[in-house]
């Protein structure tokens, strides 16, 4: 059974990579790499931008739109548009081609796998995601029967209309510890019910676990997306209060379609409206959220209710990097306020902070103000959102909130002032060292100086103590862009380029190098690029960057497709390798002269004899090379 399930997997393999061939013919790598990250022109043929695989603030990734391939100077990543997608989504290849696919509209095969186990999981991983868009139907009909009434009220006194309600698909958990699980167990055994986790069990004496039962009951229901705009967890909100009632927001556990710390809720909507404005809202809350998306501001996210982790700001980095923080301004909410800046700050992101007066979280705000008010209020006046647009007379109080967003030096000042109040030597001690890591955080040199500055002048101390303990800071900061020089030379980029070619019609040059390289392989031996080079002319994959390994070597050839403004001519080939041949056999003539001037002490011998001859067969082959005139390219 073993050996003729082997057997069949290269077979397998083959279909995909056969399709995964068609997709890769039809995608466009720079609208694929687009719908995650901002790119910009630069160039006919390339795009650049902030890689999203490391962290950088000057753009050293690109894209090559005619060779459909990417390469980041920075970390080194480079490969096709699977290799990006399944990096940037974490998936296996076959499960990138599939995403790929789809983007482009191309009809998916019947899947094919190079292992049992990853069929098993795949095959898992779809019933989960039909068994949350199945739960998340049914929570929605029940928010619309008899049984949700209570939720409709409690919804409509949040200010959420039917259109909006069925927007983010919010639906109602009943009172009923089967009634899901009845409704679903058509689809799916126990176990898959289980790993959904929209279920829960009790452990028994024996150690084992006891039937399952509905995890959510008598709560309202907000469905939890991934980036593509699938349901694959749950937020349930509570409707009755008391210790019975259980917490407040209850969430399904990490599944294997869920982790928390690597999803922002709402930017399956929102990216596109983050990369049109120029900057993201974030929130705390869902229900904050939906209440700004639903009121015309767009690319707003929200963390639900917890701090950033490092994979959510990778996750937004895709679309922006620049970010106002609107977080509830309680101690909870300042606290995580203050990790969210502080992870967000060595990322390298553009920060502006909205503080609410009256103590209200932005739902409430808007509610009780406007949706106006709250735009002034959280809109920074650099960053024009093309995103809003006024639409009715209820916009005044958000607008004004937006636009008194604070830069983030001046709210943690006036944060350290709150919680360590007076005049008081110890009290600023508290406060300077509060405000430090802050301050050392900041990428630029003038922000830290300019932070330090204000600090000092609020807190009411010498700005010399600040500036050098900054200056202790900066002694250790690291810096995190990779920095390369190179020196290639002419030759070398004509024989990459003409090696790297896929044109069929332009065969003939690629063939040149690559059968000079195999005759005379110690030709090119010298080159700082034979490794790619002898990687090149072996290639058996249609795409050049998969065929060089080596990290360096691959950066090398990286630099020189992305440098391409014309296809290279058969005559440039010809040129190339006779200049090498021509360094060649001047190296051969050097080495040549020791021996000479040795065995000229006795001209008779057999020995100078045959050095001479050999001397005299390089000096005629160098004097046709210099004599040959130039190639006629046909």
């Amino acid at each position: 059974m073993r050996r003729s399930r082997s057997r069949a997997y290269p077979q397998e393999r083959t279909s995909l990579s056969d399709f995964a061939q068609t997709v890769k013919q039809q995608a466009d790598i720079v609208k694929v790499i687009e719908g995650y990250i901002r790119l910009r022109k630069a160039g006919a043929q390339n795009y650049t931008g902030l890689c999203p695989f490391h962290k950088e603030k000057s753009p050293s990734f690109s894209v090559h739109a005619v060779r459909q391939f990417y390469h980041c100077f920075g970390c080194q990543a480079s490969g096709d548009v699977f290799s990006f997608v399944g990096k940037i989504e974490n998936v296996t290849f076959p499960e990138a081609v599939r995403i790929v696919a789809q983007k482009c509209g191309i009809p998916l095969p019947k899947r094919e796998f190079s292992s049992p186990e990853q069929a098993a999981e795949a095959r898992l991983r779809t019933r989960l995601l039909e068994l949350h868009e199945a739960a998340t139907a049914w929570f929605e009909e029940q928010l619309r029967g008899p049984e949700g009434a209570l939720a409709r009220e409690y919804l409509a006194g949040r200010g959420l209309t039917p259109e909006g309600i069925k927007t983010f698909r919010i639906g109602y958990a009943p009172d009923s510890y089967n009634a899901l699980r009845d409704q679903l167990s058509g689809m799916a055994d126990n176990e898959t019910l289980r790993a959904s986790g929209l279920f829960s069990s009790k452990e028994q004496g024996d150690g084992s676990l006891g039937p399952i039962y509905d995890r959510f009951r008598k709560r309202v229901m907000f469905p939890i997306a991934n980036e593509s705009g699938r349901v694959i967890a749950f937020t349930g909100r509570v409707l009755e209060t008391g210790e019975k009632a259980g917490p407040k927001y209850f969430n399904s556990p990490e599944t294997l379609l869920y982790s928390k710390s690597l999803v922002l809720f709402n930017l399956d909507k929102a990216k596109t409206a983050i990369r049109q404005a120029g900057y993201a809202l974030l929130v705390e809350g869902q229900m904050d959220c939906i209440s700004v998306y639903l009121r015309g501001i767009q690319h707003v996210i929200a963390t639900s209710g917890t701090a950033f982790t490092e994979q959510q700001v990778a996750l937004l980095r895709r679309h922006t990097s620049n970010v106002i923080v609107n977080f509830d301004p309680d101690a909870a909410g300042a606290s995580a306020a203050e990790k969210s800046i502080a992870l967000l700050t060595e990322e390298g992101f553009s920060i502006r902070i909205v503080t609410l007066d009256s103590g209200l979280d932005p739902d409430r705000y808007i509610r009780e103000r406007g949706l106006d008010a709250y735009s002034e209020a959280s809109q920074p006046g650099s960053w024009e959102p093309e995103a809003i647009q006024k639409t009715n007379d209820s916009w005044a109080a958000y607008k004004e909130a937006i636009r008194g967003a604070r830069r983030q030096g001046d709210y943690l000042i006036e944060r350290a002032r709150q919680m360590f109040p007076g005049a008081a030597t110890e009290q600023k001690v508290k406060a300077v060292n509060f405000l430090l890591p802050h301050i050392r955080r900041m990428p630029e040199m003038l922000a830290r100086d300019r932070f330090a500055r204000d600090a000092a002048l609020q807190l009411g101390i010498a700005d010399s103590v600040l500036r050098e303990e900054l200056l202790h800071g900066a002694r250790k900061r690291r810096d995190h862009i990779e920095v390369r020089a190179t020196a290639l030379t002419e030759v070398e980029r004509v024989l990459l380029r003409a090696l790297a070619i896929t044109d069929p019609d332009n065969e003939r040059a690629r063939r040149l190098a690559a059968e000079a390289l195999a005759e005379q392989p110690a030709w090119f031996e010298h080159l700082g690029t034979f490794a790619a080079l002898r990687a090149l002319a072996v290639r058996q994959a249609n795409d050049p960057m998969d065929a060089v390994e080596d990290p360096a070597q691959r950066a090398l050839l990286a630099e020189v497709l992305l440098a391409e403004t014309k296809p290279l001519e058969q005559g440039e080939v010809l040129s190339a390798i006779q200049e090498i041949q021509e360094r060649a056999i001047e190296n051969q003539l050097r080495e040549l002269r020791g021996p000479l001037i040795e065995a000229a002490r006795d001209q008779g011998s057999a020995e100078w004899t045959a050095l001479w001859k050999q001397k005299l067969e390089l000096d005629r082959a160098l004097q046709q090379l210099h004599n040959r005139k130039p190639p006629v390219v046909s």
